[in-house]
Protein backbone atom coordinates (compact mmCIF):
# COMPACT_ATOMS: atom_id res chain seq x y z
CA UNK A 1 0.00 0.00 0.00
CA UNK A 2 1.54 3.27 -1.03
CA UNK A 3 0.00 6.66 0.36
CA UNK A 4 -0.32 9.58 -2.34
CA UNK A 5 -0.25 12.93 -1.07
CA UNK A 6 -1.45 16.37 -3.92
CA UNK A 7 -0.02 19.13 -4.46
CA UNK A 8 -0.67 22.16 -6.69
CA UNK A 9 1.60 25.07 -8.25
CA UNK A 10 1.99 28.85 -7.16
CA UNK A 11 -1.09 30.16 -7.41
CA UNK A 12 -4.94 29.08 -5.85
CA UNK A 13 -7.85 29.90 -7.41
CA UNK A 14 -10.34 30.11 -3.92
CA UNK A 15 -8.03 33.04 -2.70
CA UNK A 16 -8.45 36.02 -4.16
CA UNK A 17 -5.81 39.01 -4.64
CA UNK A 18 -3.17 36.47 -3.87
CA UNK A 19 -0.71 36.63 -6.28
CA UNK A 20 3.12 35.76 -5.28
CA UNK A 21 4.37 36.66 -8.95
CA UNK A 22 3.71 40.24 -8.80
CA UNK A 23 6.30 41.71 -11.11
CA UNK A 24 8.31 44.82 -12.45
CA UNK A 25 10.06 45.25 -15.82
CA UNK A 26 13.51 46.53 -16.06
CA UNK A 27 11.71 48.74 -18.48
CA UNK A 28 9.66 50.14 -15.83
CA UNK A 29 12.29 50.45 -12.96
CA UNK A 30 14.14 52.81 -15.77
CA UNK A 31 11.41 55.15 -15.97
CA UNK A 32 11.46 55.70 -12.27
CA UNK A 33 14.24 59.02 -12.20
CA UNK A 34 15.67 58.30 -8.60
CA UNK A 35 17.03 54.88 -8.96
CA UNK A 36 16.66 54.44 -4.92
CA UNK A 37 13.56 55.00 -4.98
CA UNK A 38 12.48 52.04 -7.95
CA UNK A 39 14.63 49.76 -5.84
CA UNK A 40 12.37 50.56 -2.75
CA UNK A 41 9.59 49.76 -5.23
CA UNK A 42 11.20 46.44 -6.26
CA UNK A 43 11.30 46.02 -2.51
CA UNK A 44 7.59 46.56 -1.83
CA UNK A 45 6.59 44.23 -4.73
CA UNK A 46 8.80 41.65 -3.33
CA UNK A 47 7.42 41.75 0.21
CA UNK A 48 3.80 41.73 -1.11
CA UNK A 49 4.25 38.26 -2.96
CA UNK A 50 6.30 36.95 -0.02
CA UNK A 51 3.17 38.21 2.38
CA UNK A 52 0.81 36.58 -0.53
CA UNK A 53 2.82 33.01 -0.02
CA UNK A 54 2.71 33.50 3.37
CA UNK A 55 -1.45 34.09 2.84
CA UNK A 56 -1.34 30.75 0.28
CA UNK A 57 0.32 28.66 3.08
CA UNK A 58 -2.27 29.51 5.46
CA UNK A 59 -4.55 28.32 3.29
CA UNK A 60 -3.25 24.77 2.42
CA UNK A 61 -2.72 24.05 5.99
CA UNK A 62 -6.44 24.67 6.57
CA UNK A 63 -6.88 22.53 3.97
CA UNK A 64 -4.77 19.69 5.03
CA UNK A 65 -2.30 20.46 1.39
CA UNK A 66 1.11 19.28 2.53
CA UNK A 67 2.70 19.57 -0.76
CA UNK A 68 3.35 23.19 -2.99
CA UNK A 69 5.54 24.79 -5.12
CA UNK A 70 6.32 28.27 -5.03
CA UNK A 71 6.86 30.48 -7.33
CA UNK A 72 10.51 31.69 -8.81
CA UNK A 73 9.32 35.07 -9.52
CA UNK A 74 9.02 36.03 -5.99
CA UNK A 75 11.79 38.90 -6.09
CA UNK A 76 11.93 40.66 -9.62
CA UNK A 77 14.77 41.31 -11.52
CA UNK A 78 16.81 39.69 -8.47
CA UNK A 79 19.82 38.78 -11.03
CA UNK A 80 19.72 41.46 -13.55
CA UNK A 81 23.09 42.72 -14.64
CA UNK A 82 22.08 46.35 -13.64
CA UNK A 83 21.18 44.93 -10.23
CA UNK A 84 23.80 42.46 -9.41
CA UNK A 85 24.53 45.50 -5.86
CA UNK A 86 20.89 45.28 -4.81
CA UNK A 87 20.63 42.93 -1.58
CA UNK A 88 17.51 41.99 -1.60
CA UNK A 89 17.87 39.05 0.63
CA UNK A 90 18.42 42.05 3.94
CA UNK A 91 14.16 43.32 3.90
CA UNK A 92 13.08 39.55 3.05
CA UNK A 93 15.16 38.24 6.10
CA UNK A 94 11.91 37.96 8.68
CA UNK A 95 9.17 37.03 5.75
CA UNK A 96 11.65 34.05 4.02
CA UNK A 97 12.14 32.61 8.10
CA UNK A 98 7.95 33.19 8.64
CA UNK A 99 7.62 30.92 5.63
CA UNK A 100 9.98 28.84 6.20
CA UNK A 101 8.78 28.21 10.33
CA UNK A 102 5.13 28.18 9.09
CA UNK A 103 5.89 25.23 6.47
CA UNK A 104 8.42 23.03 9.18
CA UNK A 105 5.35 23.80 11.91
CA UNK A 106 2.72 22.28 9.51
CA UNK A 107 5.55 19.78 7.97
CA UNK A 108 4.79 20.94 4.13
CA UNK A 109 6.81 19.87 1.81
CA UNK A 110 7.32 23.28 -0.68
CA UNK A 111 10.22 23.65 -3.58
CA UNK A 112 10.38 25.26 -7.14
CA UNK A 113 10.45 24.90 -10.45
CA UNK A 114 12.94 27.70 -11.91
CA UNK A 115 11.97 28.85 -15.31
CA UNK A 116 12.60 27.64 -18.96
CA UNK A 117 15.24 29.93 -19.20
CA UNK A 118 17.24 27.77 -17.05
CA UNK A 119 19.11 25.82 -19.28
CA UNK A 120 22.56 24.05 -17.92
CA UNK A 121 22.96 22.20 -20.86
CA UNK A 122 23.90 25.65 -23.23
CA UNK A 123 26.60 25.71 -25.46
CA UNK A 124 26.42 29.68 -24.64
CA UNK A 125 28.58 30.71 -21.50
CA UNK A 126 26.16 33.52 -20.77
CA UNK A 127 23.28 31.22 -21.05
CA UNK A 128 24.80 29.00 -18.60
CA UNK A 129 25.89 31.89 -16.21
CA UNK A 130 22.68 33.36 -15.86
CA UNK A 131 21.17 29.74 -15.01
CA UNK A 132 23.85 29.34 -12.60
CA UNK A 133 22.67 33.27 -10.66
CA UNK A 134 19.01 32.11 -11.20
CA UNK A 135 20.29 28.67 -9.30
CA UNK A 136 22.16 30.25 -6.40
CA UNK A 137 19.04 32.68 -5.76
CA UNK A 138 16.57 29.79 -5.35
CA UNK A 139 19.45 28.38 -3.36
CA UNK A 140 19.32 31.96 -0.86
CA UNK A 141 15.47 31.92 -0.81
CA UNK A 142 15.54 28.86 0.82
CA UNK A 143 18.42 28.99 2.82
CA UNK A 144 16.93 32.20 4.06
CA UNK A 145 13.34 30.36 4.83
CA UNK A 146 16.03 28.16 7.30
CA UNK A 147 15.23 24.83 4.87
CA UNK A 148 17.49 22.26 3.63
CA UNK A 149 17.96 23.43 -0.51
CA UNK A 150 18.61 19.53 -0.95
CA UNK A 151 16.00 18.17 -3.71
CA UNK A 152 14.22 21.49 -3.98
CA UNK A 153 14.47 22.58 -7.64
CA UNK A 154 13.16 20.14 -10.35
CA UNK A 155 14.49 20.92 -13.69
CA UNK A 156 14.56 20.16 -17.30
CA UNK A 157 17.28 18.39 -19.12
CA UNK A 158 17.19 22.04 -21.10
CA UNK A 159 17.83 22.58 -24.83
CA UNK A 160 18.24 19.67 -27.34
CA UNK A 161 20.04 21.88 -30.16
CA UNK A 162 18.83 18.51 -32.87
CA UNK A 163 22.13 16.66 -30.68
CA UNK A 164 19.88 14.35 -28.08
CA UNK A 165 23.20 12.17 -27.25
CA UNK A 166 25.93 15.61 -27.81
CA UNK A 167 23.56 17.57 -25.75
CA UNK A 168 23.55 15.05 -22.82
CA UNK A 169 27.00 15.21 -22.57
CA UNK A 170 27.01 19.09 -22.70
CA UNK A 171 24.83 18.84 -19.87
CA UNK A 172 27.48 16.38 -17.94
CA UNK A 173 30.28 18.76 -18.90
CA UNK A 174 28.39 21.64 -17.96
CA UNK A 175 27.64 19.86 -14.35
CA UNK A 176 31.08 20.61 -13.53
CA UNK A 177 30.68 24.13 -13.18
CA UNK A 178 27.84 24.01 -11.02
CA UNK A 179 28.55 24.95 -7.62
CA UNK A 180 28.24 21.63 -5.50
CA UNK A 181 25.95 23.12 -3.25
CA UNK A 182 23.36 23.84 -6.09
CA UNK A 183 24.03 20.55 -7.84
CA UNK A 184 22.59 19.06 -4.35
CA UNK A 185 19.66 20.99 -4.79
CA UNK A 186 18.45 20.03 -8.16
CA UNK A 187 16.16 16.67 -9.36
CA UNK A 188 15.56 16.25 -13.49
CA UNK A 189 12.33 15.50 -14.98
CA UNK A 190 11.88 13.67 -18.10
CA UNK A 191 9.91 16.06 -20.91
CA UNK A 192 7.83 16.09 -23.88
CA UNK A 193 9.37 17.07 -26.89
CA UNK A 194 13.55 16.55 -26.16
CA UNK A 195 14.53 14.20 -23.48
CA UNK A 196 12.73 11.33 -23.04
CA UNK A 197 12.62 8.94 -19.47
CA UNK A 198 15.76 6.88 -20.64
CA UNK A 199 17.49 9.87 -21.72
CA UNK A 200 17.12 11.62 -18.25
CA UNK A 201 17.43 8.38 -16.21
CA UNK A 202 21.17 8.51 -18.06
CA UNK A 203 22.01 11.90 -16.85
CA UNK A 204 20.17 10.88 -12.89
CA UNK A 205 21.72 7.66 -12.58
CA UNK A 206 25.48 9.23 -14.24
CA UNK A 207 25.27 12.12 -11.61
CA UNK A 208 23.34 11.27 -8.84
CA UNK A 209 19.51 13.24 -8.89
CA UNK A 210 16.55 12.53 -8.39
CA UNK A 211 14.47 11.67 -11.30
CA UNK A 212 10.91 13.61 -11.09
CA UNK A 213 8.58 11.06 -13.32
CA UNK A 214 6.03 13.41 -15.86
CA UNK A 215 3.47 10.68 -16.78
CA UNK A 216 1.83 13.07 -19.15
CA UNK A 217 5.33 14.31 -20.84
CA UNK A 218 5.98 10.68 -21.09
CA UNK A 219 3.11 10.00 -23.21
CA UNK A 220 3.34 13.01 -25.30
CA UNK A 221 6.70 12.06 -26.35
CA UNK A 222 5.96 8.12 -26.36
CA UNK A 223 9.15 7.07 -27.03
CA UNK A 224 8.78 4.13 -25.00
CA UNK A 225 5.29 3.67 -23.62
CA UNK A 226 5.84 0.47 -21.48
CA UNK A 227 7.49 3.19 -18.57
CA UNK A 228 6.99 0.50 -16.42
CA UNK A 229 9.71 -1.16 -17.26
CA UNK A 230 11.93 1.85 -15.66
CA UNK A 231 9.81 2.62 -12.70
CA UNK A 232 12.24 0.70 -10.54
CA UNK A 233 15.43 2.89 -12.09
CA UNK A 234 13.40 5.80 -10.71
CA UNK A 235 12.38 4.99 -7.66
CA UNK A 236 16.59 4.09 -7.26
CA UNK A 237 16.98 7.83 -7.70
CA UNK A 238 15.78 8.61 -4.82
CA UNK A 239 17.57 6.19 -2.29
CA UNK A 240 19.63 8.69 -1.03
CA UNK A 241 16.61 11.33 -0.72
CA UNK A 242 15.60 12.11 2.56
CA UNK A 243 12.28 13.36 0.64
CA UNK A 244 9.68 11.51 -0.48
CA UNK A 245 9.62 10.24 -4.34
CA UNK A 246 8.13 12.73 -6.44
CA UNK A 247 6.19 12.90 -9.70
CA UNK A 248 3.93 15.46 -11.64
CA UNK A 249 0.37 15.16 -13.07
CA UNK A 250 -1.24 16.53 -15.50
CA UNK A 251 -3.55 15.86 -18.37
CA UNK A 252 -4.06 16.87 -21.81
CA UNK A 253 -6.36 19.61 -22.72
CA UNK A 254 -7.87 17.47 -25.83
CA UNK A 255 -6.44 14.64 -28.75
CA UNK A 256 -5.20 17.58 -30.47
CA UNK A 257 -3.71 20.00 -28.08
CA UNK A 258 -2.07 16.76 -26.19
CA UNK A 259 0.76 18.21 -24.72
CA UNK A 260 -1.27 20.86 -23.51
CA UNK A 261 -2.00 20.97 -19.79
CA UNK A 262 -6.09 20.37 -18.57
CA UNK A 263 -7.80 22.56 -16.39
CA UNK A 264 -8.52 19.28 -14.15
CA UNK A 265 -7.00 16.37 -13.65
CA UNK A 266 -8.53 13.00 -15.43
CA UNK A 267 -8.81 10.58 -12.76
CA UNK A 268 -8.85 7.57 -15.07
CA UNK A 269 -5.06 8.63 -16.58
CA UNK A 270 -3.86 9.30 -13.07
CA UNK A 271 -5.02 5.84 -11.36
CA UNK A 272 -4.03 3.85 -14.55
CA UNK A 273 0.00 5.16 -13.20
CA UNK A 274 -0.98 4.68 -9.34
CA UNK A 275 -2.48 1.20 -9.67
CA UNK A 276 1.27 0.62 -11.66
CA UNK A 277 3.37 1.49 -8.93
CA UNK A 278 1.67 1.12 -5.76
CA UNK A 279 3.50 -1.20 -2.97
CA UNK A 280 6.63 0.11 -4.95
CA UNK A 281 7.29 2.59 -2.61
CA UNK A 282 5.83 3.84 0.94
CA UNK A 283 4.38 7.57 -0.49
CA UNK A 284 4.08 9.62 -3.93
CA UNK A 285 3.97 12.93 -3.29
CA UNK A 286 2.11 14.44 -6.61
CA UNK A 287 2.07 18.03 -8.16
CA UNK A 288 -0.53 18.55 -9.87
CA UNK A 289 0.08 20.30 -13.19
CA UNK A 290 -3.54 22.14 -14.06
CA UNK A 291 -4.58 24.91 -14.64
CA UNK A 292 -7.24 25.53 -12.03
CA UNK A 293 -4.70 24.76 -9.57
CA UNK A 294 -5.95 24.04 -5.64
CA UNK A 295 -9.62 23.78 -7.13
CA UNK A 296 -7.73 20.95 -9.36
CA UNK A 297 -6.70 19.21 -6.14
CA UNK A 298 -10.00 19.72 -4.50
CA UNK A 299 -12.44 18.05 -7.40
CA UNK A 300 -9.52 15.40 -7.70
CA UNK A 301 -9.98 14.44 -4.05
CA UNK A 302 -13.92 14.43 -4.21
CA UNK A 303 -13.48 11.83 -6.85
CA UNK A 304 -11.11 9.63 -4.97
CA UNK A 305 -13.61 9.65 -2.41
CA UNK A 306 -16.21 8.02 -4.62
CA UNK A 307 -13.73 4.77 -4.80
CA UNK A 308 -13.27 2.24 -3.52
CA UNK A 309 -9.67 0.87 -3.72
CA UNK A 310 -8.52 3.84 -1.82
CA UNK A 311 -8.75 4.75 1.86
CA UNK A 312 -8.66 8.72 2.80
CA UNK A 313 -5.78 10.51 5.34
CA UNK A 314 -7.06 14.19 4.90
CA UNK A 315 -7.92 16.49 2.37
CA UNK A 316 -5.30 16.15 0.07
CA UNK A 317 -3.37 12.33 1.03
CA UNK A 318 -4.82 8.73 0.39
CA UNK A 319 -3.66 5.54 0.83
CA UNK A 320 -3.66 3.07 -2.28
CA UNK A 321 -5.61 -0.42 -0.84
Amino acid sequence: MTIVRLGYVAMSMELKNASPSKTMTFSQFQKIEDREAAVRKLERISISNLENTLRLLRHNAASSIHFYRLTSRLIPLANHEELLDWNYMKPLKALLKEIGDFSKKHQMRIDFHPDHFVVLNSHKEDVLKNSILTLIMHYRLLKGMGIDPTHRCVMHVGGNYNETEQSLERFIENWMDVPKSIQKMIMLENDDTSFNLEDTLYLCEKLGIPLVFDYHHHLALYQNPRWEVNWERVVDTWKYSLLPLKIHISSPKSEEKFRHHADYIDLSLFFDFLKEVNGSIPQIDCMIEAKMKDQALFQLMEEVKQRNDVELIDGSSFKLL
